[in-house]
């Protein structure tokens, strides 16, 4: 079973950077290209050699003619090669597709980040159009859509597909952690991730986490930079014209699949509040994944005011265009919070991305209860 892919690198008008977590199937696009030479540094003989000589690399790109196209798969693991691919560019007018699944090395270690001459490109879990007749809303929830998964669950080979998740966590905590040095305390790391995994979708507080897993509140917030730069998860952080109210973000792991494996759930059928929060970070994902690929210069946040909370604000360069709530229960959002949340956005639409419901409703209150699959296409027309 193989997805076509929302994200298409041919034909490139210029050289790009292609970032996603693992198993996302970077590599397997790049295959596809025509490339006139493919640098692999998961080789780990390649990447040994091209760390100790990086300049055989220019050697093999000087061969090149002008305008030939270069692929090199794990960037990071060799960041110096980015000083040739300037000169590259520069004086071959060549075509690079730069390939990771870490930014963090390329960020924290000063490398060349080739100044705007390479696009930056995402690529995410399959989206519900990428999987079309094979997409099932509670099995995304309760597997996650990674390429490699979504074939088991095809396939209808569940096991296979648990087996695909817990290896997940085993790979990225050896090959992205360990191996890339990003944390000297691999176990303390380990802790933190088991509680933070509990927390996701939901506001946190640096220092409930920091006390549960016994490391100092600035070693959370390092580990949710990690995080972050590794692509295994993203801030969304309150709407709010003061910034120092910007204390208390939520954190979207980038699948549902690997929050399961590591909470160790997936033999069991989510209960209905674990289905809540899942429902919520498939949909905040979603949205950003049709985001990226629809190259749309949104932003996003949520909208919080004392008891009162609404999931999702997405902003244009003119402030808030659509506000989003996910719902899997039956209690819509109430009187009291649409009131609060009319007096501060009185013209911005607000919808319920309803799990359950099949047709459209208006509710009393006069908002609109829409099949999820209907927000997203709402958004889509943004």
């Amino acid at each position: 079973m193989i997805f076509k892919r929302s994200l298409c690198l041919t034909p490139l008008r210029r050289s790009a950077f292609l970032f996603g977590p693992r198993m996302t199937g970077k590599t397997f696009l790049l295959r596809e290209l025509p490339a006139d030479l493919i640098i692999d540094l998961l080789d780990p003989e390649l990447e040994l050699q091209l760390r100790q000589s990086p300049r055989l690399f220019w050697e093999q790109v000087s061969a090149l003619k002008d305008k030939a196209l270069v692929v090199i798969d794990e960037v990071q693991r060799v960041p110096v090669l980015l000083d040739y691919v300037q000169k590259g560019i520069e004086e071959k007018q060549l075509t690079f597709v730069l390939s990771g699944s870490s930014a963090r090395k390329l960020k924290r270690g000063g490398a060349n980040l080739l100044g705007g001459r390479a696009k930056d490109l995402r690529l995410h879990p399959l989206t519900k159009e990428e999987m079309r007749e094979h997409f099932d809303i509670q099995e995304a929830c309760q597997f996650g859509t990674l390429p490699k998964v979504a074939q088991c669950l095809a396939s209808r080979d569940k096991n296979e597909a648990r087996s695909l998740l817990r290896s997940y966590v085993t790979t990225y905590i050896k090959e992205e952690i360990q191996a890339e040095a990003l944390t000297r305390n691999v176990g303390a790391f380990q802790r933190f991730l088991q509680v933070a995994i509990q927390a996701n979708a939901q506001v946190i507080e640096f220092a409930n986490i920091s006390r549960e897993c016994s490391v100092p509140s600035s070693t959370v917030k390092e580990y949710y930079s990690i995080l972050e730069d590794t692509l295994l998860g993203d801030f969304l952080w309150p709407w709010d014209r003061s910034e120092r109210k910007k204390a208390r973000p939520k954190f979207y792991f980038f699948d549902c699949g690997v929050v399961r494996a590591i909470q160790n759930r997936l033999n069991d059928p989510p209960t209905p509040a674990e289905m809540g929060f899942l429902f919520e970070t498939w949909f905040a994902r979603e949205i950003r994944r049709l985001r990226d690929y629809g190259d749309k210069a949104h932003e996003f946040s949520f909208w919080r005011e004392g008891n009162h909370e609404i999931d999702l604000l997405i902003m244009g360069g003119r402030g808030p265009l659509l506000a989003i709530e996910c719902k899997t229960g039956q209690k819509p959002v109430s009187a009291q919070t649409l009131r609060t949340f009319r007096t501060r956005f009185p013209k911005v639409p607000l919808v319920v991305a309803s799990l359950h419901d099949h047709a459209p409703r208006r509710l009393q209150t006069g908002i609109e209860l829409l099949p999820w699959a209907k927000v997203l296409e709402r958004y889509q027309a943004l």
